[in-house]
């Protein structure tokens, strides 16, 4: 999914359907309905979250699933799992699904909120978010979202753009003047675009002797600079590394 914001930002985001497939539908419904145009980033909190809307949220297309099922977590049968190999603070086990960051309890398996990830904004429980409003890690990975938030997607070229967007002075970064809200132009399924128009991105799988080998040099730096190897590394720390190709 490409997001594009009105000062030229481009924004390229995966979308994460064998995690949280019924709100995953509801944002390719609200893309393909343009509810998005129109719509603004709202909040910047620093070291916490980039927060956005659509442009009207009390005339939802049709079709939205207005309380979509908790999809916060899974069952790990059907997607596997490949442990990281150090312990973790926020799951018994900690390692990669389907190519993502995630938790695991052997029976059960949930995206980890790292660096990048996009999940869905919510009201209190039961309420589980539409998907009209989203956010994206934007700081150190708050993990105690895990298993509270819909995640339904990873920032895999922009980031630095988000990063750079002044903070909201308001409370939690929301901002308190909708002059210093950041318009969104547009938000587009690299689907619904003519093949040469589409991002062309390679990600590295996360079963493959490279991923282990990057892993490993994660865990334990060889370089000249380190004195001191740490011999483990925090799942968030180990970003699945991805390229976009031009």
């Amino acid at each position: 999914m490409l997001m594009t914001l009105a000062d030229g930002r481009r924004i390229v985001i995966e979308l994460a359907r064998d995690f949280a497939p019924v709100h995953v539908a509801n944002i390719v419904r609200l893309a393909r309905t343009h509810a998005w145009e129109g719509g603004a980033i709202i909040r910047v909190q620093d070291n916490y979250v980039v927060q956005w809307r659509v442009r009207d949220e009390k005339t939802p297309p049709e079709g939205l699933v207005k309380t979509p099922p908790a999809e916060y977590d899974r069952p790990v049968a059907g997607i596997g799992f490949r442990p990281l190999g150090y312990p973790d603070s926020y799951a018994p086990q900690a390692g990669f699904s389907a190519g993502w960051a995630a938790g695991s309890d052997g029976v059960r398996v949930w995206p980890a909120q790292c660096y990048g990830t996009v999940g869905v904004a919510r009201d209190m429980p039961p309420d589980t978010g539409d998907g009209q409003e989203l956010y994206v890690v934007n700081g150190e990975a708050p993990r105690q979202l895990d298993r509270n938030l819909a995640v339904v997607g990873r920032v895999l070229v922009g980031m630095e753009q988000i990063g750079a967007l002044p903070r909201g002075t308001g409370a939690l970064g929301f901002h308190t003047d909708p002059r210093q809200d950041v318009p969104i132009k547009s938000v587009t399924l690299a689907a619904d675009l003519p093949p040469a128009d589409r991002p062309n991105i390679q990600t590295m799988r996360t079963e493959s002797p490279a991923f282990h080998a990057y892993l490993t040099a994660r865990a334990a730096r060889t370089d000249p600079f380190f004195v001191h190897a740490a011999h483990g590394v925090a799942l968030c720390n180990v970003p699945v590394p991805s390229r976009e190709i031009r």
